[in-house]
């Protein structure tokens, strides 16, 4: 007798009723898709670009009392307007981040690089962390649609081994 719980079946030894049985062979679990590695890859892009609008925004904050802490091209900032932009910013991101492999999602991303890019307009060595992310960004576009690719092709020649379908 099975240990392990019924089924949604009824049948107990199965892996919660997804499995690939047929009558008179073992019961083998399905293996599920991978997602997409140009998905993951962006998403996470976003997701850490998120941490660092967060991390910038407490930088602004305290930037804003320091003598000669910015550049004198910027306003006095209150400190509601840079909370508001920060949280807005981190929001975004995080939202654009599970967007990412719906249409339009890679491209409202991009345009979410050059809104960090815009944050060297107030912070200016946010520029070395602009161009460190737009690299990733554009890296992770092309190298996660070069492994979905790749899945696929390996996918079409070994269509008896797991399926990334």
């Amino acid at each position: 007798m099975s240990t392990r719980p019924p089924s949604r079946d009824g049948r107990a030894g199965s892996l919660g009723g997804v499995t690939d049985a047929q009558p008179g062979r073992p019961e083998t679990p399905v293996i599920r898709a991978k997602k997409s590695a140009k998905v993951q890859f962006t998403s996470t892009i976003l997701l850490l670009e998120a941490f660092v609008v967060v991390f910038a925004t407490f930088v602004l904050y305290g930037l804003r009392d320091v003598p000669a802490g910015l550049p004198d091209s910027v306003p006095n900032l209150e400190p509601g307007v840079i909370w508001t932009v920060g949280a807005t910013m981190f929001v975004t991101l995080v939202v654009l981040s599970r967007a990412c492999g719906r249409p339009g999602g890679y491209v409202a991303g991009s345009v979410a690089q050059i809104l960090i890019a815009a944050w060297t307009l107030v912070i200016p060595l946010m520029g070395v962390v602009a161009l460190v992310f737009i690299g990733l960004w554009v890296a992770s576009l092309r190298l996660g649609g070069r492994v979905d690719r790749e899945r696929a092709e390996y996918d079409a020649a070994h269509p008896d081994e797991a399926p990334n379908v």
